[in-house]
């Protein structure tokens, strides 16, 4: 009886001994940064991790900026971009002993979005000129009611609000009196509850919620991001300190294989092939 005690004793001191290696054993991913790129970062570790349960892959948005931030800290594996990192940036990274290397992963158009019950169907880049930087204020201006213009737009750390800007405002600067996100989602909820609301989104954010109009008489979708023809569209990055090895490459291999850009399909995107 008393070795029967002590064997039980022995085991469970090797089951203890055992199960914080099987945990440090276990590889670790993580992301963070653009929320138009979040929807396909989540989905893809999503589906990653369920074929290898030895992997952990901790994803986060906050914006391209922060997330470009992150990577140049060293703080993360992978930085998601809805925008190309800037020369200070890469500086910055430098100085720091980091090495951003950019992976195209996806293409996107930015969807102008208003409330559903707003008649305008459709606007050209200069009138989203005029709205964004606050010359104009009134739907009616525009074929729609008599109703003022209620501006929506990202906030600075966001590479949406970059690409958006730099393509419809140029050298005019956003109206002091937009109403600034910090998400994708969080535009399309303000959108969906304000009648008089403007805003832009990724395609993956588009649904019955908000009504998407015609760009220069163009319809934002895959098509016609894929053909050129939409006017507000531009790719989607990850990055990566230098070349990638181990289980960050292998989760970039497979966000560019066709299975993973079969994914960034099902989430509304663009793939690249």
């Amino acid at each position: 009886m008393k070795k029967i005690k002590s064997f039980i004793v022995v085991l469970a001191l090797l089951m203890v001994a055992v199960m914080p290696f099987n945990v440090m054993a276990q590889e670790e991913l993580t992301i963070q940064g653009s929320s138009t790129v979040l929807p396909i970062a989540q989905k893809a570790a999503e589906v990653y991790m369920e074929k290898n349960p030895d992997v952990n892959i901790s994803v986060r948005g906050g914006g391209s900026g922060n997330g470009i931030a992150a990577l140049i800290d060293g703080a993360v594996d992978i930085a998601d971009a809805s925008r190309f990192i800037k020369q200070t940036e890469v500086e910055a990274a430098i100085e720091n002993g980091n090495y951003p290397v950019p992976h195209r992963v996806a293409m996107d158009g930015i969807a102008v979005i208003v409330n559903p019950t707003n008649s305008v169907e459709d606007l050209s880049l200069d009138d989203l000129k005029k709205i964004y930087s606050g010359e104009t204020t009134n739907w009616s201006d525009f074929g729609g009611a008599d109703k003022e213009i209620v501006v929506i737009s990202r906030d600075s750390s966001s590479g949406t609000f970059e690409v958006f800007n730099e393509i419809t405002l140029g050298e005019e600067r956003l109206t002091q009196g937009a109403l600034l996100q910090a998400s994708n989602g969080a535009i399309a909820g303000v959108v969906s509850d304000t009648e008089g609301a403007i805003g832009y989104v990724g395609l993956g954010y588009l649904s019955d919620a908000v009504k998407a109009v015609k760009v220069n008489g163009v319809t934002p979708s895959n098509t016609t991001v894929a053909s050129g023809e939409f006017p507000i569209a531009r790719p989607l990055f990850m990055f990566t300190d230098g070349w990638p090895e181990g289980l960050t490459g292998r989760f970039i291999n497979f966000i560019l294989s066709a299975e993973g850009q079969s994914l960034i399909e099902e989430q509304g995107f663009v793939p690249l092939h």
